[in-house]
């Protein structure tokens, strides 16, 4: 991975033609994923979706990217922040991941989805980091079915190390709070496991300091979603086609956050319900 990482194909150039360029590949990649989500999600936001650059002054502290919501009037719509601190850190076969995740079919659809449902305020606003970082890992598990790295396995590499990430910092986390790992250690651990680059490391395990047990929260919420699907197919068995794949996801995604033992039981009534309509 860390080779991969440094590998001139991979990179853009360090200047603000490459900032630039990666900014127009990652809108490129977005509206490709907004095309295809159709074959796997009945739901779509009316809000649209921008890609800009993490302002300058943020951009030390700041993740490799994240997601922020769309105003509820309309007015904005919902903006994928890039972090463009340093090219070194955007290889290009970690994009598409990072995109699926922060954009589409993950937080974009999942926020903005929330926001549109209607009902009280503090249903489209109010949310669990279990059930909306859980969609967003799902959907970079269901960015392969959607076939975004058919002809891009080096993409595929990038999910992979991406789902390596995920693994890795359960330790850190475990680490960090329950067997009092320091700073340093921590890093070391992560740098060693992942390849990342050293900047990124720093800012994740920071993140993963003061936010304990989030890294977690991410893990249960991806299984909890992948479970509720596996009940669904094995209970509907070959009536489990397309659009009862875009119904099950209009499922998860249609009522806005959840807990997962709520999300849970309306996926069951769900399939007893189509269970029942089919006999």
């Amino acid at each position: 991975m860390a080779r991969l990482a440094k590998d001139p194909r991979f990179l853009y150039p360090d200047t603000e033609e490459g900032r630039k360029a990666a900014l127009t590949d990652y809108t490129t990649m977005i509206e490709e994923q907004l095309a295809r989500s159709t074959a796997v999600i009945g739901l779509s936001p009316k809000a649209k979706i921008e890609v800009r650059r993490v302002p300058e002054f943020k951009e030390a502290t700041s993740a490799a990217a994240h997601y922020t919501s769309p105003a509820l009037d309309g007015t904005r719509p919902g903006v994928f922040y890039a972090n463009l601190r340093d090219m070194k850190e955007v290889p290009r076969f970690g994009m598409r991941t990072l995109a699926v995740h922060e954009a589409v079919p993950g937080h974009h659809f999942q926020i903005s989805l929330a926001q549109q449902q209607g009902g009280p305020t503090f249903r489209t606003v109010l949310p669990f980091t279990a059930f909306r970082e859980g969609w967003a890992l799902y959907a970079e598990w269901l960015a392969s079915e959607m076939g975004l790295y058919a002809n891009d396995p080096y993409g595929d590499v990038g999910r992979l190390r991406d789902q390596l990430l995920r693994a890795a910092r359960l330790v850190v986390d475990t680490g960090i709070h329950a067997k009092r790992w320091t700073r340093e250690q921590a890093i070391d651990y992560l740098s060693k496991t992942t390849g990342m680059p050293k900047s990124v490391v720093v800012s994740e395990v920071e993140r993963y300091i003061v936010n304990p047990g989030q890294a977690c929260a991410y893990m249960v919420g991806m299984l909890s979603i992948r479970a509720a699907r596996e009940r669904t197919e094995k209970a509907l068995g070959p009536r489990f086609d397309a659009a009862a794949l875009r119904a099950f996801h209009d499922v998860v995604l249609g009522s806005g956050d959840l807990p997962l033992e709520v999300l849970d039981e309306q996926v069951d009534a769900w399939i007893n319900e189509r269970s029942g309509a089919r006999r």
